[in-house]
């Protein structure tokens, strides 16, 4: 009975983490969230959040919030490249998304998650 109940607290903070959305996009200068970092945070939702993390915590994916990302790819362009051909056990998105989608999910990352 334990190892049952013990189950099903593990089983329900794993889904409670995952739960949610993405941190929202911040509000710029003129009251509006940046478009692109909008449309990277619907990205993010739809296509990584289920391996990094809503909030980029990592999970079955590595780690990608407090600064994470930026720490292993301090060149945009290589986070870019990931994103579009894969890395390991990353599947490649460079058939699922746009050019302008990868870039604005990347943005996102880099920018609202880190």
């Amino acid at each position: 009975m334990r190892r049952l109940l013990f189950g099903i607290l593990v089983v329900g903070v794993f889904v409670g983490s995952c739960a949610g959305d993405p941190p929202e996009v911040p509000l710029g200068p003129d009251g509006e969230p940046d478009p692109v970092l909008a449309d990277g945070r619907a990205v993010y939702a739809k296509h990584c959040a289920a391996c990094h993390g809503r909030s980029g915590g990592g999970g079955q994916g590595p780690r990608l919030n407090n600064g994470a990302v930026v720490g292993a790819y301090p060149d945009i362009d290589d986070q870019v490249a990931v994103v579009a051909d894969g890395k390991g056990t990353m599947p490649s998105f460079a058939e699922r998304l746009t050019d302008r989608q990868i870039a604005a999910v990347t943005r996102y990352t880099r920018e609202v998650l880190s």
